[in-house]
């Protein structure tokens, strides 16, 4: 094992699992009403390899790295624009009336 001086430069991925009690959901249901779950920390994830609740400052850091990497995916599928006859019908062509677009419907 490597020996490091003060924190990391970088933060440390960690593989989560959806927590087996409450099935991910966070809560669980009681007799009349639902309580958060103990074993998660009421966050719906562990640690994959121990099924552990990770303390609520790790949570939140890999929540947000998580987060960061599906905006990061949803930018790239949003970049495509229509080409061809989709692109022609969607864009104003002004030939309707009053200089609207007239796709020919």
């Amino acid at each position: 094992m490597k020996k490091n001086h003060g924190p990391a430069f970088r933060a440390a991925h960690l593989d989560l699992a959806k927590c087996q009690t409450c099935r991910g959901k966070a809560v669980i249901k009681g007799v009349f009403h639902e309580l958060p779950c103990v074993q998660c920390n009421a966050s719906g994830w562990v640690t994959a390899e121990t099924g552990e609740a990770l303390p609520l400052d790790a949570l939140v850091t890999q929540l947000s790295i998580r987060l960061q990497a599906a905006e990061h995916q949803i930018a790239q599928f949003s970049c495509f624009k229509p080409a061809g006859a989709e692109a022609q019908y969607n864009e104003n062509n002004r030939r309707g009336p009053g200089a609207t677009n007239f796709t020919g419907d």
